[in-house]
């Protein structure tokens, strides 16, 4: 007999609440969820805030190779065998995280299809957005990799409608996220403000003109 609507595997429910093997944790803004070379056991989903991700070279050079939000996982790569974490990951903001170790991520995959469903999904679009981040370090000015950084920070929507940047990221990051340096980033920034494609007001607005400037490669945003 089919399980009743009361008894389905909720992944939702799931992530939000201490279980075996499964915590759920605050980090306030600036403090390290985990750093680069730590034991690799855990996988984290993000609940609510937002967190970065930084690599240090063995030179000691730092470069920002992504941000996380509410409803994304990190540090999967435990489940692949990687016994040591590649990367720092720093809560941007007060962030409520869920912490599940790798037995337990394990268990729950092959036990809960819809859990596995929500987790290939991710998976799938993180992929995606990797490929599309190289293809946008290879053939576009950094100009236009600064606009599009704004959008997928903004979580741009159809609307048409300003949206916040809701998290403060300085230039000196977006700089590192685009490869670029902080000068040029706060020279297209003020660019893009008397274009009317941002607007300050305690924080980042993007608007949509930004938006059809990148889809349509208008003349304002130039190569380098």
């Amino acid at each position: 007999m089919a399980k009743s609507a009361r008894n389905e595997f909720d992944p939702q429910a799931f992530l939000a609440k201490v279980g075996d093997g499964k915590t759920v944790l605050i980090f306030h803004k600036n403090e390290a969820v985990f750093s680069q070379g730590d034991a690799a056991d855990t996988v984290f989903y993000i609940q609510k805030g937002r967190v970065k991700v930084v690599v240090l070279s063995e030179q000691g050079k730092e470069a920002v190779v992504g941000i996380f939000e509410p409803g994304q996982f990190f540090g999967e790569g435990c489940l692949n065998g990687h016994p040591l974490r590649i990367s720092t990951t720093t809560a941007l903001e007060d962030c409520v995280i869920t912490a599940i170790t790798k037995t337990a991520m394990l268990a729950v995959l092959h036990a809960e299809p819809k859990f596995s469903e929500l987790f290939m999904s991710y998976l799938l679009s993180r992929n995606s957005r990797i490929e599309e981040d190289l293809i946008d370090q290879l053939f576009n000015s950094s100009e236009k990799r600064l606009a599009r950084l704004l959008l997928l920070l903004a979580n741009f929507g159809k609307g048409g409608s300003p949206q916040p940047i809701k998290v403060h990221v300085s230039q000196e990051t977006l700089a590192e996220m685009i490869g670029t340096t902080r000068s040029r980033v706060s020279f297209f920034m003020n660019k893009f403000r008397k274009l009317g494609f941002i607007s300050y007001n305690g924080e980042i607005e993007v608007h949509n003109s930004l938006l059809n400037a990148v889809l349509h490669d208008k003349p304002q945003i130039q190569r380098d």
